[in-house]
Protein backbone atom coordinates (compact mmCIF):
# COMPACT_ATOMS: atom_id res chain seq x y z
CA UNK A 1 0.00 0.00 0.00
CA UNK A 2 1.33 3.47 -0.93
CA UNK A 3 1.27 6.10 1.79
CA UNK A 4 -0.49 9.20 0.52
CA UNK A 5 1.41 12.48 0.72
CA UNK A 6 4.76 11.03 1.77
CA UNK A 7 6.57 12.27 -1.35
CA UNK A 8 4.84 15.62 -1.67
CA UNK A 9 6.61 18.65 -0.21
CA UNK A 10 5.08 20.19 2.90
CA UNK A 11 2.62 22.97 2.23
CA UNK A 12 1.62 26.00 4.19
CA UNK A 13 2.63 29.57 4.84
CA UNK A 14 6.27 30.32 5.59
CA UNK A 15 5.41 31.14 9.21
CA UNK A 16 3.78 27.74 9.67
CA UNK A 17 6.69 25.94 7.99
CA UNK A 18 9.22 27.84 10.15
CA UNK A 19 7.30 26.88 13.29
CA UNK A 20 7.36 23.24 12.20
CA UNK A 21 11.09 23.54 11.44
CA UNK A 22 11.68 24.99 14.91
CA UNK A 23 10.26 21.79 16.37
CA UNK A 24 12.65 19.72 14.23
CA UNK A 25 10.68 19.12 11.02
CA UNK A 26 13.48 18.99 8.40
CA UNK A 27 11.05 18.51 5.51
CA UNK A 28 9.24 21.73 6.40
CA UNK A 29 12.54 23.57 6.51
CA UNK A 30 13.56 21.95 3.22
CA UNK A 31 10.49 23.53 1.65
CA UNK A 32 11.59 26.94 2.97
CA UNK A 33 15.04 26.37 1.44
CA UNK A 34 13.40 25.43 -1.86
CA UNK A 35 11.22 28.55 -1.81
CA UNK A 36 13.92 31.04 -0.86
CA UNK A 37 17.24 29.50 -1.91
CA UNK A 38 17.60 31.20 -5.28
CA UNK A 39 16.72 34.63 -3.84
CA UNK A 40 19.35 34.24 -1.11
CA UNK A 41 22.01 33.17 -3.63
CA UNK A 42 21.01 36.06 -5.88
CA UNK A 43 21.42 38.56 -3.05
CA UNK A 44 24.85 37.17 -2.20
CA UNK A 45 25.97 37.48 -5.83
CA UNK A 46 24.69 41.04 -5.94
CA UNK A 47 26.66 41.81 -2.80
CA UNK A 48 29.78 40.67 -4.64
CA UNK A 49 30.17 36.95 -3.98
CA UNK A 50 31.16 34.72 -6.88
CA UNK A 51 28.77 31.85 -7.67
CA UNK A 52 30.57 29.21 -5.59
CA UNK A 53 30.90 31.50 -2.57
CA UNK A 54 27.23 32.50 -2.89
CA UNK A 55 26.23 28.83 -2.87
CA UNK A 56 28.41 28.10 0.18
CA UNK A 57 27.19 31.13 2.12
CA UNK A 58 23.56 30.42 1.23
CA UNK A 59 23.98 26.91 2.62
CA UNK A 60 25.56 28.33 5.78
CA UNK A 61 22.73 30.85 6.10
CA UNK A 62 20.08 28.15 5.81
CA UNK A 63 21.89 25.96 8.33
CA UNK A 64 22.01 28.91 10.73
CA UNK A 65 18.35 29.61 9.98
CA UNK A 66 17.40 26.03 10.82
CA UNK A 67 19.27 26.26 14.12
CA UNK A 68 17.59 29.59 14.91
CA UNK A 69 14.15 28.83 13.41
CA UNK A 70 12.49 29.34 16.79
CA UNK A 71 13.64 32.98 16.69
CA UNK A 72 11.64 33.68 13.52
CA UNK A 73 8.29 34.99 14.72
CA UNK A 74 6.71 35.96 11.41
CA UNK A 75 7.08 39.71 12.07
CA UNK A 76 8.52 40.07 8.56
CA UNK A 77 8.80 37.70 5.68
CA UNK A 78 10.87 34.58 6.08
CA UNK A 79 12.74 35.59 2.91
CA UNK A 80 13.82 38.89 4.44
CA UNK A 81 14.83 37.15 7.68
CA UNK A 82 17.02 34.57 5.96
CA UNK A 83 18.52 37.22 3.64
CA UNK A 84 19.64 39.19 6.68
CA UNK A 85 21.40 36.10 8.01
CA UNK A 86 23.06 35.54 4.62
CA UNK A 87 24.15 39.18 4.31
CA UNK A 88 25.68 39.12 7.78
CA UNK A 89 27.61 35.95 6.91
CA UNK A 90 28.88 37.56 3.71
CA UNK A 91 30.03 40.69 5.54
CA UNK A 92 31.81 38.60 8.17
CA UNK A 93 33.60 36.70 5.41
CA UNK A 94 34.65 39.86 3.61
CA UNK A 95 35.88 41.47 6.81
CA UNK A 96 37.69 38.29 7.84
CA UNK A 97 39.51 38.26 4.52
CA UNK A 98 40.40 41.92 4.99
CA UNK A 99 38.93 42.76 1.59
CA UNK A 100 36.52 45.42 2.73
CA UNK A 101 37.92 48.94 2.40
CA UNK A 102 35.65 51.88 3.06
CA UNK A 103 36.21 55.56 3.14
CA UNK A 104 34.07 58.62 2.71
CA UNK A 105 35.56 58.79 -0.78
CA UNK A 106 33.05 57.29 -3.19
CA UNK A 107 35.59 56.45 -5.91
CA UNK A 108 35.36 52.87 -7.21
CA UNK A 109 37.74 50.42 -5.58
CA UNK A 110 39.29 47.39 -7.24
CA UNK A 111 36.76 44.59 -7.65
CA UNK A 112 38.29 41.63 -5.83
CA UNK A 113 35.51 39.17 -6.59
CA UNK A 114 36.20 36.18 -8.80
CA UNK A 115 35.23 36.87 -12.41
CA UNK A 116 32.34 34.91 -13.85
CA UNK A 117 32.84 32.70 -16.86
CA UNK A 118 31.24 33.86 -20.15
CA UNK A 119 28.46 31.27 -19.67
CA UNK A 120 27.69 32.67 -16.19
CA UNK A 121 27.77 36.25 -17.44
CA UNK A 122 25.37 35.46 -20.27
CA UNK A 123 22.82 34.14 -17.79
CA UNK A 124 22.88 37.23 -15.58
CA UNK A 125 20.24 39.91 -15.86
CA UNK A 126 21.16 43.52 -16.62
CA UNK A 127 20.91 44.49 -12.94
CA UNK A 128 23.78 42.17 -12.03
CA UNK A 129 25.96 43.75 -14.71
CA UNK A 130 24.93 47.24 -13.65
CA UNK A 131 25.78 46.48 -10.01
CA UNK A 132 29.31 45.52 -11.05
CA UNK A 133 29.85 49.08 -12.27
CA UNK A 134 29.34 50.50 -8.77
CA UNK A 135 32.07 51.02 -6.23
CA UNK A 136 32.26 48.31 -3.56
CA UNK A 137 30.66 50.66 -1.01
CA UNK A 138 27.80 51.60 -3.30
CA UNK A 139 27.20 48.00 -4.29
CA UNK A 140 27.10 46.74 -0.70
CA UNK A 141 24.89 49.56 0.55
CA UNK A 142 22.40 49.32 -2.34
CA UNK A 143 22.27 45.51 -2.09
CA UNK A 144 21.85 45.53 1.69
CA UNK A 145 19.20 48.27 1.74
CA UNK A 146 17.22 47.10 -1.29
CA UNK A 147 18.15 43.43 -1.73
CA UNK A 148 18.21 42.42 1.93
CA UNK A 149 15.70 45.06 3.08
CA UNK A 150 18.03 46.51 5.73
CA UNK A 151 17.56 50.02 7.05
CA UNK A 152 20.31 52.58 6.47
CA UNK A 153 21.13 52.33 10.18
CA UNK A 154 21.45 48.52 10.04
CA UNK A 155 23.74 48.75 7.02
CA UNK A 156 25.87 51.44 8.67
CA UNK A 157 26.20 49.41 11.84
CA UNK A 158 27.11 46.22 9.98
CA UNK A 159 29.62 48.00 7.75
CA UNK A 160 30.93 50.22 10.56
CA UNK A 161 30.37 53.41 8.59
CA UNK A 162 28.28 56.52 9.37
CA UNK A 163 24.63 56.51 8.31
CA UNK A 164 25.31 59.56 6.13
CA UNK A 165 27.90 57.57 4.19
CA UNK A 166 25.40 54.73 3.72
CA UNK A 167 22.82 57.21 2.41
CA UNK A 168 25.39 58.71 0.04
CA UNK A 169 26.42 55.29 -1.24
CA UNK A 170 22.77 54.32 -1.76
CA UNK A 171 21.81 57.59 -3.47
CA UNK A 172 24.79 57.64 -5.81
CA UNK A 173 24.53 53.92 -6.45
CA UNK A 174 20.85 54.17 -7.36
CA UNK A 175 21.56 57.15 -9.63
CA UNK A 176 24.27 55.18 -11.43
CA UNK A 177 21.99 52.13 -11.73
CA UNK A 178 19.14 54.20 -13.16
CA UNK A 179 21.47 55.75 -15.74
CA UNK A 180 23.07 52.42 -16.65
CA UNK A 181 19.78 50.53 -16.91
CA UNK A 182 18.01 53.33 -18.83
CA UNK A 183 20.55 53.31 -21.68
CA UNK A 184 19.46 50.00 -23.27
CA UNK A 185 15.81 51.11 -23.19
CA UNK A 186 16.61 54.39 -24.94
CA UNK A 187 18.48 52.52 -27.67
CA UNK A 188 15.61 50.10 -28.18
CA UNK A 189 13.10 52.97 -28.39
CA UNK A 190 15.21 54.77 -30.97
CA UNK A 191 15.43 51.61 -33.10
CA UNK A 192 11.67 51.03 -32.87
CA UNK A 193 10.88 54.60 -33.94
CA UNK A 194 13.80 54.56 -36.47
Amino acid sequence: MIAMGMDRPPTGHDVELAARAASGDRRAYGELVRRHGSAVRGLLRRLGADSATADDLAQDAFMTGFEQAAEYRGEGTFGAWIKKIAARLYLKKVKREARLIFSDNLEPVEDLSVRDTPADAASRIDLDEALKSLSRGERLCVSLCYGADWSHAEAGEALNIPIGTVKSHVRRGLDKLRAKLARPEEGARREAHG
